[in-house]
C-alpha cells in the first residue's frame, strides 16, 4: 500500500521528447487508484462500525437509564413498604397494650366484685354463727331450766 510519502516522492522517469513516461504515469495512477479504493472502503466500513457502536453504545445508556430508574424505584418501594410494616407494627402493640390494659382493668373489676362478695359471704356467716350461738345458748337455757324442774 502506498504511503502519502511514497506519492510526494515519486519521480517519473522523463522522455526527451514527451515528458513523463505514460505507462510509469498510468501504472502510478492504477496503484494509487487501488491504494485509494481499498483505503476508502476501509473508511467508510470504519464508519459504519463506529456509527453500529454509537447507537450501541446509546441502546445501553438507555438500558442503564432504566436500571438506574427501577433501582431509584425499587428503593422507594422499599422504603415505603418499611414505613407501612413499622406503621402497623405500631398499631399492632398499640392494639396489644390497649387490649391488655383493657383485660386488666377488667381483671381488677372482678377482682373487686368477688372481694364484695367474699365479704358479704363473711358477713352472712357471721350472721349466721351469732344466730346459731344465740340458739345454743337459749336451747341450753331451756335445757337448764328443764333439768331444775
Amino acid at each position: 500500500m502506498l504511503t502519502p510519502l511514497d506519492i510526494e516522492n515519486k519521480k517519473f522517469s522523463k522522455q526527451i521528447m514527451n515528458g513523463y513516461s505514460v505507462e510509469e504515469v498510468d501504472d502510478f495512477l492504477d496503484d494509487l487508484t487501488k491504494d485509494y479504493e481499498k483505503i476508502y472502503k476501509e473508511v467508510v466500513e470504519s464508519k459504519n462500525k463506529l456509527e453500529e457502536m454509537q447507537e450501541s453504545i446509546s441502546k445501553y445508556k438507555s438500558i442503564e437509564g432504566t436500571l438506574q430508574d427501577t433501582l431509584v424505584m425499587a428503593q422507594a418501594t422499599a422504603d415505603e413498604v418499611r414505613s407501612v410494616a413499622k406503621k402497623q407494627a405500631e398499631q399492632i402493640v398499640a392494639q396489644a397494650q390497649a387490649d391488655a390494659k383493657q383485660a386488666v382493668q377488667e381483671l381488677e373489676q372482678e377482682i373487686m366484685l368477688k372481694r364484695r362478695e367474699l365479704d358479704e359471704l363473711q358477713k352472712q356467716f357471721d350472721v349466721y354463727k351469732a344466730k346459731m350461738e344465740s340458739l345454743l345458748i337459749a336451747q341450753l337455757e331451756i335445757l337448764k331450766d328443764v333439768n331444775k324442774d
